[in-house]
C-alpha cells in the first residue's frame, strides 16, 4: 500500500494504484470524522461507509467516485486533518481527490460535456480578451442568470445558467497600468523602501480591475515601488482543479520562468486572489518540483499579509495615519484558499488599524475554483453556502468585504451585498482613489456594469 500524491511519480495514473489509496484514506477519515461538517464529501462518504457496516473495502467504485464529484477543493479539512505529513498516514485528502481527478481525465473517460466545459474555464486568458474587447455586448447577454444566452452556455459550456457571473471590465488592469505607471512610484519622489510586482490574477486583469489599481495605490502610499509582471498569463488554477496536470504544469512552468526574473531583481510578487496565490505558494513547487517555483513560493503574498509585514518589519514601515472615508462597521468574509496557506487572518487585521469595527465570518463560498460555476454542481453549492448567506445577514456590517472574487460573486447570488475586496477598504481609509468601497454596498443581485474606464 503506497501513500502517492506526487504528479512526477510513476505511479500517480496508475488507476488501480489509486483505488487502493482511496480505500486507505477513506477507512482513516471514518475512523475519525473530525472533518463531518467541512464539505458534501464526507457525510457522503461515511454514509456510504455506515450502509457497509465499516467495510471501506467493499465500496464500489461509482461511490468512490461520488466521493470525488462532491469535493470542491476548499483545502480545509487539510487544515483541519490531524493525520496530515509528517503524521506516518501521511494523508492529504484535497490531493487525493485532485489526484483521482487526473487519473480520470488521463482515462479519457469523463463525459464530452465535462470536457468542453474544463476548455471554457480553463482558458480564462482567451476568454478575458475576448470579452474585455467587447464588455457591453458580453456582459448584456450573459448578465441575466436564466436568460436565453445563459440557457445556451449551460447547454454548450456546462456553465450553470442560473449562476451569476462576474461582468467583464471595459480597460483591463495592466492597460490602466502602461497609462498610470506613475501610480506605482511612492509619492514625491521618495526612495521605495521595498519593491513588488503585482500579479494581477484573471479577475483582476479582466473582470475587477478597480482591486489591482487600489492594491498599486496603497502599496505606492507605503512606500513600495510597484510594477506588473511581463510574459505572465493565468495561474492554472482551472486546468489543476479539472485534472489535466498536463496543462497546468505548462501554465505553473511559463509563470514561474516569467516572475523568476521579477524575484532575482528584489521583488517580491503580490497576488490579490487567495486561490491564484495559494497555487503560486504550494502547487507551483510540488508540480514542478524545481528551486525556482520554491523561491517564487517563498516570495508571494497576499495583499493584506504583504503589508502587515511592512508593519512588523525592523527596516519597513506601515503607514496608520487613516484620514480618509472609514465605515462605521465590516463584515469580513475568510475565503477558504486564504485559511488554506496558514498565514493568518491579515486582512482582518489590516482593516482594524483603520478604526473600523469587524465581524468576521467564515463559512465556504461553494464555488472554490470553478465547480461552483458547472451546472452539476450548482445545486449542491448553493447549499453549501446557504450558512454564508445566514451569518453574512446575521453580522449586518456597514460594508460587506472579502478577499476571495469567486467567494464574493457568491455572496453577491446569496444576499444581495456587493463585497468589495479589503485593500479597498483600506484604499478609501486612506483617501486614495475615487470610490468603491464607501458607503452602503447593497445590491439587488444583478451583476451590474462592468467595471473600469472605457
Amino acid at each position: 500500500m503506497t501513500t502517492i500524491y506526487d504528479p512526477s511519480h510513476q505511479a500517480y495514473l496508475d488507476e488501480a494504484d489509486l483505488r487502493a489509496e482511496m480505500t486507505r484514506v477513506y477507512d482513516l477519515c471514518h475512523g475519525c470524522r473530525l472533518c463531518f461538517n467541512l464539505c458534501p464529501s464526507f457525510p457522503t462518504l461515511f454514509d456510504f461507509i455506515d450502509q457497509r457496516d465499516g467495510d471501506v473495502a467493499s465500496m464500489t467504485v461509482a461511490e468512490q467516485d461520488k466521493v470525488v464529484d462532491e469535493c470542491y477543493q476548499c483545502k480545509l479539512c487539510f487544515v483541519k486533518c490531524p493525520y496530515v505529513p509528517p503524521h506516518e498516514w501521511a494523508l492529504d485528502f484535497p490531493r487525493l481527490m485532485m489526484r483521482a481527478r487526473a487519473v480520470r481525465t488521463s482515462s479519457g473517460k469523463r463525459p464530452s460535456s465535462e470536457k468542453l466545459a474544463d476548455q471554457f474555464l480553463g482558458r480564462t486568458d482567451l476568454i478575458g480578451r475576448l470579452s474585455t474587447l467587447a464588455a457591453p455586448v458580453v456582459n448584456a447577454l450573459t448578465g441575466t442568470p436564466s436568460s436565453l444566452a445563459r440557457r445556451a452556455m449551460q447547454a454548450t459550456v456546462g456553465i450553470a445558467a442560473e449562476r451569476l457571473l462576474p461582468p467583464y471590465a471595459r480597460q483591463r488592469f495592466t492597460t490602466w497600468f502602461a497609462k498610470n505607471r506613475h501610480a506605482g512610484e511612492p509619492a514625491h519622489g521618495a526612495t521605495p523602501q521595498a519593491t513588488a510586482t503585482v500579479f494581477p490574477t484573471c479577475f483582476v486583469e479582466y473582470m475587477e480591475p478597480d482591486i489591482g489599481k487600489d492594491v498599486v495605490r496603497v502599496l505606492a502610499h507605503n512606500g513600495v515601488a510597484c510594477q506588473v509582471p511581463q510574459g505572465t498569463r493565468c495561474c492554472g488554477a482551472p486546468w489543476l482543479h479539472s485534472g489535466n496536470v498536463e496543462a497546468f504544469v505548462a501554465a505553473a512552468r511559463r509563470n514561474v520562468a516569467a516572475l523568476s526574473t521579477d524575484v532575482a531583481a528584489g521583488r517580491d510578487v503580490i497576488v490579490a486572489q487567495p486561490t491564484c496565490a495559494y497555487v503560486l505558494k504550494k502547487d507551483y513547487p510540488l508540480y514542478l518540483g524545481t528551486p525556482a517555483a520554491e523561491e517564487l513560493a517563498a516570495h508571494t503574498f497576499d495583499p493584506a499579509e504583504y503589508l502587515m509585514r511592512l508593519r512588523s518589519g525592523g527596516e519597513t514601515t506601515l503607514e496608520t495615519d487613516f484620514d480618509g472615508t472609514v465605515p462605521e462597521s465590516v463584515t469580513y468574509h475568510v475565503a477558504c484558499h486564504l485559511q488554506a496557506q496558514n498565514i493568518g487572518l491579515k486582512s482582518r487585521d489590516l482593516l482594524k488599524l483603520t478604526g473600523t469595527a469587524v465581524n468576521v465570518v467564515s463559512r465556504c463560498s461553494g464555488i472554490d475554483g470553478t465547480w461552483g460555476y458547472r451546472k452539476e454542481n450548482y445545486a449542491l453549492a448553493r447549499k453549501v453556502a446557504a450558512p454564508l448567506k445566514r451569518d453574512i445577514e446575521a453580522a449586518g456590517g456597514e460594508v460587506v468585504c472579502g478577499d476571495c472574487l469567486l467567494a464574493n460573486g457568491a455572496i453577491l447570488q446569496e444576499t444581495g451585498r456587493r463585497a468589495v475586496h479589503p485593500i479597498q477598504i483600506v484604499a478609501r481609509a486612506y483617501g486614495l482613489g475615487d470610490g468603491g468601497a464607501d458607503g452602503d454596498n447593497g445590491g439587488d443581485g444583478a451583476g451590474g456594469e462592468a467595471a473600469g474606464e472605457s
